[in-house]
C-alpha cells in the first residue's frame, strides 16, 4: 500500500500537468483547424 502511495505522489504531479497541458493545446488546435478553414475559403474566393 505504502508502494502505491509512493508511486501516486511521485507521479501525480506529472500526470496532472500533461493531462492539463493537452486540454490547453487541444483548445488551441481546434481554433487553429478553423483559422485554416477560413483561409483557404479566403483563398478559394480570391480566384
Amino acid at each position: 500500500m505504502d508502494d502505491i502511495l509512493n508511486l501516486i505522489g511521485n507521479f501525480g504531479f506529472p500526470i496532472a500537468v500533461a493531462v492539463y497541458l493537452l486540454v490547453r493545446i487541444e483548445a488551441k488546435l481546434n481554433q487553429l483547424t478553423e483559422s485554416i478553414c477560413e483561409l483557404t475559403t479566403a483563398i478559394k474566393s480570391m480566384r
